[in-house]
């Protein structure tokens, strides 16, 4: 790949390189009158930006300077609070943005350069929002490792996955409206617990507020009510990728989750990051999926590389305290790909809308420090984490930041995604 290099000054090793060029969604702080010793805030529409280095780019000002004139589609989409309306324009569209970004991004372009101060925002002064309006969210359980991790805790450890596991993607149907951006806290829920040494359930607060590490993707393309989505055309149904942590209450999960599935266990609050990476953006960091024995039902078969190789990692931040680094994995442990996720969502005519988001599941690799929640890494609570200050995690404790970051690196190409964060707040007192 040719080495390009842009007249945006990009730290080294930035997750945001010129290759990468992520989309979100902004709005700008502007500093107001003095009052008081700080300055008071106030916030301006949020509308599309992409970023670069310690910058956002704002379309919308790129796009009333006249640099996409030539590129026929509705130039306003860049003015909504969400990216749904852009993206539905489609990949050819998509592509054509992209490029013409980064040829005014190139140094020696001086044309876009020239008008920095009415595109660039410096990212401390970007308010970042929900990048996209979700409609349907699915979380599969696409991790092999991860999966029998949990076999092994809840149920037979010699006969650790279920029988389907190894034939179908396992899915389930999420709650979207309580997908938040990266940095909004969530407070610890309330549910039904059955303590092992009780008959009864109880009603109480979660002690064993856990978090998952995940991919998601987002969906870029619609379909028809009994329209099906090949493995094969998969990924034009998909605009980007973007990090994604399904909080979990293990001990209120663990209570309701049979006949149906999680319920309140997961509905409280996912965190996604703020910049969604578009698939060209990871085109060279593809890789292999693991060896799927046995063999899957044609409508899963599949050929290519259809895995990223995305390196991850979870610290916790404890209020006062020093960060602790937890885990350590890679996205290319997935045994299920998003392609044959997408097929099997679909095979039954499930239609599909734009900004749909899909989870990848949590993200565990074969060692017990690449485990991608603490439910794997302290094994149910048996084997704490030491923190720094002395203190130790079995789970989750109100005012810890989860923080998660991935990026990708291939012949000193960077693209990443920066990270999703949220910090656990005290439950919220309860009203009968």
């Amino acid at each position: 790949m040719e080495k390009l290099t842009s007249w945006v000054e990009i730290p080294p090793n930035s997750d945001f390189s010129i290759y990468n060029l992520p989309y979100g969604i902004f709005s700008e702080w502007l500093v107001g009158t003095q009052t008081t010793a700080k300055a008071t805030q106030t916030a301006e529409k949020a509308r599309v930006g992409v970023r670069i280095g310690d910058y956002v780019i704002d379309l919308k000002a790129v796009s009333e300077l006249g640099f996409f004139d030539d590129i026929a589609f509705d130039k306003n989409v860049f003015q909504k609070n969400v990216l749904n309306d852009f993206i539905i324009l489609g990949k050819n569209i998509h592509s054509q943005v992209r490029n013409r970004l980064t040829s005014l991004l190139l140094r020696g372009n001086e044309s876009l350069k020239n008008q920095a101060d009415k595109v660039l925002v410096k990212v401390e002064n970007a308010n970042m929002h929900l990048p996209v309006h979700i409609g349907d969210y699915t979380d599969f359980y696409s991790s092999e490792e991860h999966a029998t991790n949990v076999g092994k805790m809840f149920r037979d450890p010699a006969n650790a996955l279920l029988p389907n596991w190894k034939h179908l993607p396992v899915g389930y149907h999420g709650r979207a409206s309580s997908i938040v951006v990266s940095g909004t806290p969530i407070h610890r829920p309330w549910g039904q617990v059955k303590p092992a040494d009780q008959e009864n359930p109880v009603f109480k607060i979660s002690q064993m507020l856990d978090f998952e590490l995940e991919i998601a993707f987002v969906v870029g393309k619609e379909t028809a009510l009994g329209e099906r989505v090949s493995t094969s055309e998969a990924e034009d149904y998909i605009f980007g990728l973007a990090l994604f942590n399904d909080w979990s209450a293990r001990d209120i999960q663990s209570w309701e989750y049979v006949p149906l599935g999680p319920f309140l266990g997961k509905n409280f609050g996912s965190s996604i990051s703020a910049w969604i990476v578009p698939l060209e953006a990871l085109e060279i960091f593809r890789t292999q999926t693991p060896t799927q024995e046995p063999a899957v039902l044609d409508y899963l078969k599949f050929e290519g590389l259809k895995n990223y190789d995305i390196q991850l990692e979870v610290m916790i931040k404890p209020q006062h305290g020093e960060t602790k680094k937890v885990c350590q994995t890679n996205f290319n442990y997935m045994y299920w790909n998003m392609c044959q996720q997408l097929a099997h969502h679909t095979v039954n005519g499930c239609n599909l809308r734009v900004g749909d988001v899909c989870a990848s599941g949590t993200i565990s690799g074969k060692e017990k420090d690449s485990f991608g929640s603490m439910l794997e890494l302290t094994w149910r609570g048996t084997n704490p984490i030491a923190m720094p200050d002395g203190t130790e995690r079995k789970f989750i404790n109100d005012y810890d930041t989860v923080i998660m970051m991935g990026f990708c690196e291939k012949n000193n190409i960077r693209v990443g995604f920066g990270e999703v964060s949220g910090q656990i707040l005290p439950a919220t007192a309860f009203k009968s």
